[in-house]
């Protein structure tokens, strides 16, 4: 059965009001089209959840659609601060927001815990840091196995609701990654709802003709959204590469929250979605962020009988 569904329409079933929500992607990938439908249907007191929350957080804090921020490092990458959430944090700006700060070994394995279904994941990457101070969710414990072995634990994290961007999928939902996979695959089998955007809905026969590339598999997943140029300003492994010239200019922007909603109203809220954003942005843009070709060497899987 096909889970095909419009942007629009995915945020408006599977994106609730007082949810917390995983938009993943590690340097690429990174849906910023869902985060601009969720600022255009106007979600607020969302718990935001991400290992390196960048633009896209910063555009829905301001926008104000968080309550919450659960993460491991926070900046305009290459760049400097995001000035939206400082904003919130130091003044409240549009609203008063809530951070919960991990190291990234402690976001991974939280989502690591999420997915396995386990009370709390261990990992020794505390000790000697100030974070747990700063977090009191994360606690120490005595090894069960050795009574002299101290190891710090973080519990899971499962969001009510993760989008994860995708090279490919089938309309089963059945999603490939190639590139810098991130934590996609472990906040996708830890979220209660999925839903996964891709660049290309392919037939089946292609998923399965390459099954290795296959990370996240169409039974958990509630819907797929095709939605070319998603990930813009960022970049999608093989498809456009990321527009450098928009993070420097977002620095700027973002400083003043007056520049910030203006921008909002003209790119966010002032375009339907993710197609009439890319026929504003140009064809010379997306052109002039087309990669060269580095194709994958070919190998021979077998056909058994």
């Amino acid at each position: 059965m096909s889970k095909l569904m419009t942007m629009q329409d995915a945020v408006a079933e599977f994106v609730h009001d007082g949810d917390s929500v995983a938009i993943e992607g590690f340097t690429h990938l990174i849906c910023f089209a869902a985060g601009h439908e969720i600022i255009r249907q106007q979600k607020r007191n969302l718990e935001l959840c991400r290992l390196t929350p960048d633009l896209i957080y910063d555009q829905m804090v301001a926008a104000g659609c968080a309550r919450k921020l659960v993460f491991s490092w926070a900046g305009n990458p290459g760049v400097g601060s995001l000035h939206a959430l400082r904003r919130a944090v130091e003044k409240g700006i549009p609203n008063p927001i809530e951070i919960e700060e991990y190291s990234h070994f402690g976001m991974v394995s939280r989502f690591v815990a999420g997915a396995a279904k386990l009370p709390f994941y261990p990992l020794r990457s505390y000790a000697g840091s100030d974070l747990p101070v700063a977090n009191p969710r994360i606690k120490s414990l005595r090894s069960p196995y050795d009574e002299n072995d101290e190891v710090y634990v973080v519990p899971p994290l499962n969001p009510d609701v993760s989008i994860i961007h995708v090279q490919r999928a089938d309309e089963q939902g059945n999603a490939q990654m190639w590139g810098l996979v991130g934590v996609g695959k472990e906040a996708a089998f830890a979220a209660d709802r999925l839903i996964i955007v891709a660049e290309d809905i392919v037939d089946e026969s292609v998923i399965r003709a390459d099954p290795n590339r296959t990370m996240i598999p169409g039974v958990i997943v509630d819907a797929v959204v095709h939605e070319p140029y998603s990930a813009h300003p960022s970049y999608t492994q093989g498809y456009y590469d990321r527009d450098n010239d928009f993070y420097l200019e977002y620095d700027g922007i973002s400083r003043d929250q007056e520049k910030l909603e203006a921008w909002l109203d003209e790119w966010v809220y002032g375009v339907s979605g993710r197609v009439e954003y890319v026929e504003k942005l140009g064809e010379g843009k997306m052109a002039g962020l087309q990669p060269g070709e580095a194709y994958a060497e070919p190998l021979n899987y077998g056909s058994y009988r």
